[in-house]
C-alpha cells in the first residue's frame, strides 16, 4: 500500500473494535522514542542530516528479512503532502499535531500495511515508534514495538548511555523512552461528575490525562488517553503492567458509575441515548462536536445494551471519517464549515442505516 492508500481510507487496526474491555478501552498505544548517535536532535540539525536520518531509517526497514518479520512499509516525506493529508494522519491518531504542523525538512512517516506501526521520523526525537492496538492490548502492543526496535537497533546505532539509558530531546523522556496510552470512553464517570476525582487520582500515581489528540488537546465524546508520566527508573515491562493494572480500576470505576446511572436514572439515561440516536440517523446539518457527543451516547447504549443494532468498529470508524480533513478528502475540495457539517450528518445517517 502507498501512503495515499492509506489516506483514502477510514479504517484502521486500532478501531477494529474488538478485544479485552473494547466496551470501554478504545485502543492501546505505545510509542518509543530513539535518536541516532551520530547527528543532532532534530531542532539542530540541518536540512541535510535530517533527510540522511530519514534515509537511513529507509534503508533499514526495506531490508528483505525485516520486510519478512514485521511486514511492508510505506514511506512518505511529509513536505511532500498537503496540509490536508497530514491532517487526515492526525485524525487517524498515526502522527502527532505538531509532525503536522511543523515546517522543518527531512520530517517522515513510516507506515505498516495495516496502520499497526508507524513511525514519526524527525519529528522531536529522531524517530517515534508508535504501535496501536484496539482494546486494552499493552503487552501485546509492547511485543511489536519491542520487535520494531530490535530490528532498527540492529542497523542503526542509537543514542543510549550506561546510566540514563536512550538519550532524548526532552528530558521527561529519557530512559526507556516509552510511553504507553490507552484511550479510553469513560461517560459513567463524567455523567456522575467523578471524573475529575479519579483524574486527580491519576495524577498523583504519575500518569497523565489528556484529550483525545494527545497533549494539548481537549476531551471530546467522553474519550480521555491516560499515560505513564515516569519513563525514567521502571523497566517496560512494569510501566506497561502498571498502567494496565491502573486502566482496569478505572474500567471498574466506569462500571459502577454505569450501573448507578441504571438504577437512579434509568428513564433519563434511556431519553439521552435513544433522542441521540434519533437526532443522528435524521438531522441534516451536525457539527463535529455534537456529533462527537452523541455518537459517545449511542456507544454507551450499545454498550448497556438499549442499542442492539450497532458496533463498535462503525462508530470508531466514524470518529475518523467524520473529522473536518477526511470529510474534504472524499469530498475531492476544500469545504467550508456549514458544508461539511452538512455532510458529516448525511455520512452518519447513511453508516446507520446499515447497521
Amino acid at each position: 500500500m502507498t501512503i495515499q492508500d492509506h489516506l483514502n481510507t477510514a479504517y484502521a487496526r486500532w478501531m477494529e473494535g474488538a478485544g479485552p474491555y473494547a466496551h470501554i478501552v478504545i485502543s492501546s498505544r505505545i510509542r518509543l522514542a530513539r535518536n541516532l548517535a551520530a547527528y543532532p536532535f532534530p531542532h539542530l540539525q540541518s536540512p541535510e542530516q535530517g533527510r540522511e536520518v530519514f534515509s537511513r531509517v529507509r534503508r533499514a526497514l526495506s531490508a528483505s528479512e525485516v520486510r519478512q518479520q514485521l511486514g511492508s512499509f510505506a514511506f512518505a516525506a511529509l513536505e511532500a503532502l498537503s496540509p490536508l493529508d497530514r491532517q487526515i494522519l492526525v485524525e487517524k491518531h498515526l502522527i502527532s499535531p505538531h509532525h503536522a504542523q511543523d515546517e522543518g525538512e527531512g520530517r517522515g512517516l513510516v507506515l505498516r500495511d495495516d496502520e499497526a506501526v508507524s513511525i514519526m521520523v524527525n519529528e522531536e526525537d529522531h524517530l517515534r515508534i508508535q504501535v496501536l492496538f484496539p482494546a486494552l492490548q499493552l503487552e501485546a502492543a509492547w511485543e511489536l514495538a519491542s520487535q520494531v526496535d530490535d530490528a532498527l537497533e540492529s542497523r542503526l546505532d542509537f543514542a543510549y548511555d550506561e546510566q540514563y539509558g536512550y538519550l532524548t530531546c526532552c528530558p521527561t523522556n529519557v530512559g526507556t523512552g516509552l510511553r504507553a496510552s490507552v484511550m479510553m470512553h469513560l461517560p459513567g464517570l463524567v455523567m456522575t461528575n467523578q471524573a475529575n476525582r479519579v483524574f486527580t487520582t491519576l495524577a498523583k500515581l504519575g500518569f497523565v490525562v489528556r484529550g483525545l489528540y494527545g497533549e494539548g488537546t481537549e476531551a471530546k465524546g467522553n474519550l480521555f488517553q491516560i499515560s505513564n508520566q515516569i519513563t525514567l527508573g521502571p523497566r517496560e515491562e512494569e510501566i506497561n503492567g502498571n498502567l494496565t493494572a491502573v486502566s482496569k480500576q478505572v474500567i471498574e470505576q466506569e462500571e459502577l458509575a454505569r450501573e448507578s446511572l441504571q438504577k437512579e436514572k434509568s428513564a433519563q439515561l434511556k431519553d439521552r441515548i435513544l433522542r441521540s440516536y434519533g437526532i443522528l440517523t435524521n438531522a441534516y446539518i451536525i457539527s463535529s462536536e455534537e456529533a462527537m457527543d452523541l455518537l459517545s451516547n449511542l456507544r454507551l447504549g450499545l454498550d448497556l445494551g438499549l442499542l442492539r443494532n450497532l458496533d463498535n468498529r462503525t462508530l470508531n470508524e466514524l470518529l475518523v471519517r467524520t473529522r473536518p480533513a477526511f470529510l474534504q478528502k472524499m469530498a475531492g475540495r476544500e469545504m467550508d464549515a456549514f458544508n461539511r457539517d452538512l455532510m458529516r450528518a448525511a455520512i452518519i445517517r447513511e453508516a446507520l442505516a446499515r447497521t
